[in-house]
């Protein structure tokens, strides 16, 4: 590992002297420059400099000037100022202007030896974070959503664009399409990726428990407060908060989002005042938003709101040549991950994957594949190796008919799902609606209030 690069910027021949008898024993390596153009040179001529030393009082080009270089060519290389005595003003300028620290003359040598352990200490951990965004760019980057259709290729185009502003986007699309890993990925290629991305599944989350998440809440703001919480939109300060389903939210709870997106303040449970948060909004939604907005289930304006960028990731069975794609990336995880020994598959067992619709979408492709790895030890994939609702698509009389659980829902998702189907069947006619379920009326309108049905 090599040692620490430092570039001493000096005029005095004695300072610059003491400096270099205090540092190389600490086994440093030192650049030293005599004037402050030298120094200003040696910014861009010196590779993997680690730390700056400089005087604030250089002649003709002083230390302050060397600082506003060195912050635009090496912003994460702190700089430690050095300064005598009258200049301590024009020192604390200095750190204004984003010096790391300053020293007064005349130089305690186990001070500058400390100061300079503390500096090299943040060089590392602005190389450790810098090490970490990248490998989480590569890992949510736009590389890792597998696809080869041209569908798709658009989609992660249009994506790579918006992520270079600072908009609003609404990702729509089917449940298990990917709405969230596009997400992730627009995060990460953005101007923000170096903020955090705070996830947050609106359908997940109880009603009564909703607006506490999202703003927060004040020690005592209801009887088992006993501390304070941050919501979601404070936790993504400075970054990304991704709001998913968000076709589940009440309508008190839109118009409370409405409010915070127009003027960036959040107002915790119990608070007095409100908190101002610098955060870019993504949401992401498998339901039809203007057909709710036609029910009165969802705010016209939240959603004009939201909608500044729509993305739309088309469902699976539209882009079938992405299938072989994620079936390779998907079997090469699961030998990488699992030990699997899958070689590949059988063209029958292949050409019955094809012909599938594919209802749960990728999700559902995935849930495929770690059935194949238990199904099928190693070797190639035969037909009989497939779950059985799709190894029953081709026999006489099957019709191309899902199995639920392939959907990737819970029950309360399908129990909501067939709920709300019958409600739109009918019309909203509770009767007519309880006679398609099976069910009676009480029963339906406490399932209603449950999921918040209209």
């Amino acid at each position: 590992m090599r040692p620490p690069t430092l570039l001493v910027i000096e005029d005095e021949e004695r300072m610059r002297r003491l400096l270099e008898l205090v540092l190389k024993p600490e086994g440093y390596e030192l650049i030293l420059a005599k004037t402050g153009e030298e120094g200003i040179r040696a910014l861009s001529e010196v590779q993997g400099l680690d730390l700056i030393v400089t005087d604030l009082q250089l002649g003709k080009t002083s230390g302050l000037q060397v600082l506003e270089v060195a912050k635009r060519a090496l912003p994460d290389v702190p700089v430690l100022i050095i300064t005598g005595y009258g200049t301590v003003k024009s020192a604390v300028e200095a750190i204004k202007k984003g010096a790391y620290d300053y020293i007064s003359k005349p130089v305690d040598n186990e001070e500058l030896k400390i100061v300079i352990a503390r500096a090299l200490q943040v060089r590392q951990l602005s190389r450790d974070n810098q090490a970490l965004r990248a490998g989480l760019s590569d890992q949510f980057g736009f590389d890792r959503i597998v696809s080869r259709s041209p569908q798709m290729a658009e989609v992660k185009r249009l994506a790579g664009e918006v992520a270079r502003s600072e908009a609003m986007v609404l990702i729509t699309g089917e449940s298990g399409t990917g709405k969230e890993l596009l997400a992730r990925a627009i995060h990460y290629a953005s101007p923000r990726a170096a903020g955090p991305l705070v996830a947050l599944n609106c359908a997940g989350i109880p009603e009564p428990l909703l607006e506490s998440e999202l703003f927060g809440y004040e020690r005592g703001a209801f009887t088992d407060a006993k501390k304070s919480k941050l919501g979601r939109f404070q936790l993504a300060d400075r970054g990304t908060l991704f709001l998913d389903e968000i076709g589940e939210l009440s309508p008190t709870a839109q118009s409370k989002l409405l409010r915070v997106l127009e003027d960036r303040t959040v107002e915790p449970l119990g608070g007095v005042r409100g908190i101002k948060v610098d955060i870019r909004v993504m949401c992401a939604t498998n339901q039809d938003l203007p057909d709710l907005i036609k029910k009165g289930r969802f705010r016209e304006d939240l959603y004009y709101r939201l909608n500044v960028y729509p993305l739309h990731i088309p469902p699976l069975r539209e882009r079938r040549e992405d299938i072989t794609a994620l079936l390779d990336a998907f079997l090469q995880a699961a030998s990488r991950e699992q030990g699997s020994r899958i070689r590949g598959m059988s063209p029958d067992a292949f050409a019955t994957l094809e012909r599938y619709h594919w209802p749960g979408n990728v999700r559902e492709l995935h849930n495929v594949v770690e059935w194949l790895t238990i199904s099928c030890k190693e070797g190639e994939v035969r037909r009989e190796h497939l779950p059985a609702y799709l190894r029953t698509l081709d026999e006489p009389g099957q019709k191309d008919r899902p199995s639920l659980l392939s959907f990737g829902l819970s029950v309360e998702e399908l129990e909501k799902t067939m709920l709300q189907e019958a409600l739109d069947k009918t019309g909203g006619n509770v009767s007519e609606a309880c006679r398609l379920l099976r069910i009676t009326r009480n029963t339906l309108r406490y399932r209603m209030a449950k999921y918040h049905l209209t």
